[in-house]
């Protein structure tokens, strides 16, 4: 073992003295641009790893000093090396249903144009998978906004393609599908259902019939029972679900709705070691019971087989896209079903979310809750005051999207210890629909991560996944650029510098975990989570960030993910 007095940097940069004693280097990255995320010291030359662990972060000849003959060199090659990124929100068992279901995105995330090639594409996976007569045939990700027809596929045309499948087309936002009549049969769903409170289910009529569209409530009962393979069949496919994630350069990533049956698997792949990532689960609210065993929800604070629940998650509104988020303000084009001063409507009355928020703070579980528009976080910041005997303590509940989030909400965010988890991907896919559904005005605000820096918020940013694909750089371009399909600029005053949309998915989100003692940053002591980029995002042109690809994930000094053909 070498004794190190200090490692410093060169008379450019800045660093804090590393001190005591260190193990030889195992691995040294030098020759790129380094971003280390650590405020004290943004940029160095080189960083050393050994055990898992950064050793050494500073100028490359005292990095070398704890070299030994059989320390590895990583040149970068002109190439960018950052901490590993951290996924503020999205659904990691998406990933494995994204697998065994048809891709029904639009440009440029998929190819789906007319309601035709939604059609086109379920009819592939059924051959592809050769799903056989009463197997269902499940798409993710159509956008009816984005078709031609400016609709989602219908029943009838469902049930005319497939007259042996039931069939789920699950909209863009994941929080609501279109059935055919096997699919609703299967989840007796009928004439006589009633339509719950804070669903949407629209009815023929005629006939009195549901057309097939379900949304929020109305949807929760077929989400919570989601047709899947075999459980052997699922944990099969957990390597290349973890692939999805890396390959973007994520080292943590987070399953952000979870249900029991879907803990249970994850905890054998954690258990088989088929997890190389870490994975925070989410709890979800309706199924406490199921895994808390009645008790209050609790976090775990340690990784096993790097998987954790680290937190419960709530829903209070629905998707602003889908015209189901909740505003205090009604939509410009009416309700889903054709409402007219549609506001959109709490997924759960305000009574029970407070009682949620009450049965999560009597645990130590993390909160997350999922809401978009203003009328769905006054629920949020009504029940924290109801439940916190203390408002102003820091349990670090999380707003998910608060998206819609008005300046004097920000100020509450800041008094209550609140981290927005913004999503500034919608100024990109959903950012001219909100702009025809809200209005330019409030449309511009989506995501005000740059008003909510300025108020000394710690903010994340995410894709939602499957909602919108994992790719970190381009969750990066859409904050500091906000433009949307159309080239429009959805609030040009809400835009960050790359930087700081960078801190957003490291440093940030390791914080928004309580986990920045060990992740986030390149720091000496932390995990050696890393990630290789092909190029600066601070130093190319903003619009050219989305053409940055990932080289290499590393996760504790171990790659992870390698794009073929890197060195």
């Amino acid at each position: 073992m070498r004794v190190v007095v200090a490692v410093v940097l060169s008379a450019a940069l800045l660093a804090a003295p590393v001190v005591g004693h260190a193990q030889p280097a195992e691995t040294i990255y030098h020759g790129g641009t380094i971003h280390t995320m650590n405020r004290a010291a943004p940029t160095a030359e080189a960083i050393a790893v050994a055990g898992g662990s950064i050793i050494a972060v500073g100028s490359r000849a005292d990095v070398e000093t704890l070299a030994d003959g059989n320390t590895r060199r990583v040149d970068l090659d002109g190439a960018t090396l950052l901490p590993g990124f951290i996924d503020g929100h999205s659904h990691f068992w998406s990933a494995l249903e994204v697998l065994t279901q048809a891709n029904c995105w639009s440009p440029p995330a998929g190819d789906c144009k007319t309601v035709a090639d939604v059609i086109a594409k379920l009819r592939a996976l059924k051959e592809r998978r050769r799903l056989g007569p009463g197997t269902f045939v499940v798409g993710f990700g159509c956008d009816p906004e984005l078709l031609a027809e400016k609709r989602m596929p219908s029943r009838a045309e469902l049930e005319a393609a497939f007259p042996d499948n039931p069939v789920i087309v699950i909209h863009v936002s994941g929080h609501g599908a279109m059935l055919d009549g096997k699919a609703l049969a299967h989840f007796k769903i009928g004439r006589d259902t009633p339509v719950p409170p804070g669903g949407v289910m629209p009815k023929d009529p005629a006939t009195g019939e549901p057309t097939g569209l379900l949304f929020e409530t109305a949807f929760l009962p077929v989400f919570a029972r989601m047709p899947a393979p075999a459980p052997d069949d699922l944990l099969a496919l957990v390597p290349q679900a973890v692939e999805i994630y890396a390959a973007a350069g994520i080292t943590t990533a987070q399953e952000g709705a979870t249900h029991a049956d879907q803990l249970a698997l994850l905890r054998e792949a954690a258990r088989r070691g088929m997890l190389s990532i870490d994975v925070v689960a989410l709890a979800f609210i309706t199924d406490l019971e199921k895994i808390f065993g009645g008790q209050p929800p609790r976090a775990e604070r340690e990784y096993a087989g790097h998987l954790r629940v680290g937190g419960v998650k709530v829903v209070a509104d629905g998707s602003p896209q889908a015209k189901t988020a909740y505003f205090t303000t009604p939509y410009l084009t009416g309700g889903p079903a054709g409402e007219r001063e549609w506001r959109g409507e709490p997924t759960f009355p305000p009574a029970t979310i407070v009682e949620m928020v009450k049965r999560v703070y009597a645990g130590d579980a993390q909160l997350f809750v999922h809401c978009n528009g203003d009328a769905a976080i006054d629920l949020l910041l009504d029940a924290h005051r109801a439940a916190a005997p203390d408002p102003g303590f820091d349990r670090r509940t999380v707003a998910v999207h608060a998206q819609f989030a008005r300046p004097d909400q920000l100020e509450k965010f800041k008094a209550f210890a609140i981290v927005p988890s913004f999503y500034t991907e919608h100024c990109f896919y959903f950012g001219d629909t909100h702009v025809a559904n809200r209005g330019a005005e409030q449309a511009s605000r989506i995501s005000p991560l740059k008003s909510a820096r300025a108020l000394g918020l710690r903010c994340t940013n995410h894709t939602d996944f499957n909602v919108a694909p994992i790719d970190q750089l381009f969750t990066v371009w859409t904050a500091v650029n906000r433009i949307a399909r159309s080239g429009a600029v959805i609030g040009p005053e809400e835009r960050v510098t790359p930087l700081e949309a960078l801190a957003a998915l490291t440093i940030d989100a390791a914080w928004q975990y309580r986990e920045d003692d060990r992740k986030g940053s390149l720091e000496p002591g932390k995990l050696a989570d890393l990630v290789i980029l092909s190029a600066d995002p601070c130093a190319v042109e903003p619009l050219a960030i989305r053409e940055i690809t990932v080289i290499e994930t590393i996760k504790e000094g171990k790659t992870v993910w390698r794009r073929e053909g890197a060195k």
